[in-house]
């Protein structure tokens, strides 16, 4: 298939995607890659069956990992589970766990899914389509959740008049799915990790282990019991009643462990995560005040994040995008500090407020914000193969252990207002956090780019040292041929004909050096038979067949000036009663000249001693004429066994 349209139908493949994770956010729990945080034991939690149904988002999330170079079968596979949530009666009981935990369950498929096609759009230099992906999926659970909403205000969550635009949505997702599909039924290679790396290479599987650690790790934290934990502690039972306090007390532990579990995926990826994770804590208060404050206005809270998801993904798509995601978190902190101070520090006022438009800007603003920031860290990892493993289940899992953390942080009394729980928060301390995130994310934005501007310039003097040492190979074959054979001369012979040689190889190592050369036609075809034909001496035989032999002139040329070399090489060294028989072979696939004489030959060993000691005569003007028209030379020889150069040159 052709590239372009590859790209476009993985993009397209991405587009559905997020529609799912849009979807699968939108149900009773929502989506996650771990066990929530904070709960009261097994018995708290999960019901008698066990806690293997735990255990099913993050084996999902380790599995999609593994299989990222298919990830339009991960979208197919979360789609399909996605089922249950438009019609639950496909289940026995669709109001006890299992309902819960397939939907938990196609959560890690679709997110993991979905950054594996930005990745590979990434790296199929395909960036404002990758970068766009990325923030469609990142965006696409603020939107889920902001869709849950307005369902719970209405009362249509589990109501029949549902069904149908969930099954509309669902079927649009599963057909945008479709093409990439089929067009990558054997795989994706582009999405599998980092280039080169072997599925069971350590650059590639330090990925899956450190998120398969970051989602288990949450539940033996989660399940400690709150009466043990208190007794640690040596505080009343009483004062973790809430949950909250647990959850922030297990949250900081998992924020610890699940760092060093990031540390796996090397500098970038850590940095990657703690900045993704940074950012959106930061954005989630404004988030749920902005959903709180737009209830009354209908849809007014998705079509703000919707706006703000746009905002981001036109911000990232741009040569600009760390500036802009930086510009867009400094923006939203200006914003939440002004409602901070707007609100006497009570942001609960804008919920109570008949006003919507400064609730309304802030959660544009977090949106674009998250939006634009994850898009811009995934054009940062995306050359270390980091995308899916970091912005998934670990930048997830710190998001989740920070967010309660900073929830405790933010109390001003022991319990959260009556009625009002989740709303509990400051709007400074996110600001705070938001403008931290900006700096992690330039810092990040300007290393990626000194390193890449470092690693240009190596490239590009390597290619320098490359085109110098072949310009020597290329200049040092003519004076092989020319000026040192006129040396060896005198040295041999002396005589009369020294001065016009040496007048003629002035005038060619003049034209040589100053980059003249002699016309010529190198498209003209020239017959071979006659040009070796010329070759012949009494101690010369050649052999040609009987028809034409045509070659391009410049080819023949560098053909017979390779002959030449072997041919000076049997008068120098093969003895003075050596004969020699040039054999020319037309064949189907090339043309194959043979020079063999019954001289005195040679170990095979003297040509590496030879190409050692400097003396590259071989090397260069026999084997490395050959070697750049695409030809292979073979050399035979052995004491008092003659030696035998043949040529191969390729149609």
């Amino acid at each position: 298939m052709n590239e372009r349209f590859l790209r476009w139908w993985s993009a397209l493949g991405g587009l559905g995607g997020s529609l799912l994770i849009m979807l699968t956010s939108s149900s009773a729990f929502g989506g996650t890659f771990s066990p929530m945080l904070g709960v009261q034991g097994p018995d708290g939690y999960y019901d008698s069956r066990g806690l293997v149904f735990p255990l099913i988002p993050t084996m999902a999330t380790v599995v999609a990992l593994c299989l990222l170079r298919w990830w339009p079968y991960l979208l197919v596979a979360g789609g399909l589970i996605s089922t249950t949530i438009v019609w639950p009666d496909l289940l026995p009981d669709s109001s006890a766990l299992p309902y819960y935990h397939l939907s938990t369950a196609a959560f890690p498929l679709l997110v993991v899914g979905v950054l594996a096609a930005a990745q590979s759009l990434l790296a199929s230099r395909a960036t404002a389509l990758g970068v766009a992906v990325a923030g469609l999926g990142t965006g696409a659970v603020p939107a889920g959740d902001a869709l849950a909403r307005i369902l719970d205000e209405g009362g249509v969550r589990y109501g029949p008049e549902l069904t149908l635009g969930r099954a509309a949505l669902l079927i649009v997702a599963l057909a945008a799915v479709g093409p990439v599909l089929r067009a990558l039924r054997h795989g994706d290679r582009a999405a599998a990790g980092p280039a080169g790396a072997g599925f069971w290479s350590w650059r590639r599987l330090r990925f899956v282990i450190a998120a398969g650690a970051a989602a288990f790790i949450v539940l033996p934290l989660a399940l400690f019991p709150t009466e043990r934990l208190a007794r640690l502690l040596g505080i009343s039972w009483f004062s973790l009643a809430w949950g909250t306090e647990k959850a922030a007390i297990v949250g900081v532990v998992t924020l610890v462990v699940v760092t060093v579990c990031a540390t796996l995926t090397g500098l970038w990826g850590l940095t990657g995560a703690l900045t993704a994770a940074t950012v959106q804590v930061a954005a989630w208060y404004p988030l749920i005040i902005g959903y709180a404050a737009l209830t009354a206005a209908g849809p007014a809270g998705l079509i703000g994040v919707v706006a703000g998801v746009a905002i981001g993904i036109a911000a990232a798509v741009t040569r600009w995008r760390i500036a802009a995601a930086g510009s867009l978190a400094v923006g939203a902190a200006l914003v939440m500090f002004i409602a901070d101070k707007g609100t006497g520090g009570a942001p609960q006022r804008l919920v109570h407020d008949p006003g919507t438009v400064p609730a309304l800007v802030m959660l544009v603003l977090a949106a674009a914000a998250v939006t634009a920031s994850f898009a811009a860290i995934a054009h940062v990892l995306a050359p270390r193969g980091a995308v899916p493993a970091v912005l998934g289940p670990i930048a997830a899992v710190l998001t989740m252990a920070g967010v309660p953390a900073l929830q405790v942080i933010d109390m001003r009394s022991g319990r959260p207002p009556s009625g009002l729980p989740y709303l509990t928060g400051s709007l400074s301390h996110s600001a705070v956090l938001m403008l931290v995130a900006a700096a992690a994310i330039t810092g990040l934005g300007v290393a990626h780019y000194l390193t890449e501007r470092w690693a240009e310039r190596k490239r590009a003097e390597q290619i320098r040292q490359e085109a110098a040492a072949a310009e020597r190979d290329r200049l040092a074959r003519p004076i092989h041929d020319g000026v040192l054979q006129v040396l060896a001369l005198v040295q041999r012979e002396g005589g009369t004909e020294l001065a016009a040689l040496a007048g003629e190889q002035e005038v060619a190592l003049r034209n040589l050096l100053s980059g003249a050369t002699a016309p010529a036609g190198p498209r003209a075809d020239t017959d071979l038979r006659a040009v070796l034909n010329a070759l012949a001496t009494p101690r010369i035989q050649v052999s040609t067949p009987a028809g034409t032999v045509p070659m391009p002139a410049a080819t023949a040329a560098e053909l017979l000036a390779a002959v030449r070399a072997a041919l000076d090489n049997v008068a120098r060294h093969a003895g003075p009663d050596a004969r020699t028989w040039i054999l020319l072979e037309d064949e189907q696939d090339g043309v194959r000249v043979t020079v063999r004489d019954d001289g005195a030959g040679f170990e095979p060993q003297r040509l590496t001693e030879a190409a050692a000691a400097g003396r590259l005569g071989v090397a260069q003007s026999i084997r490395g004429r050959i070697t750049d028209l695409g030809g292979t030379t073979t050399i035979h020889s052995g004491p008092g066994q003659g030696t035998e150069v043949e040529f191969h040159l390729p149609r």
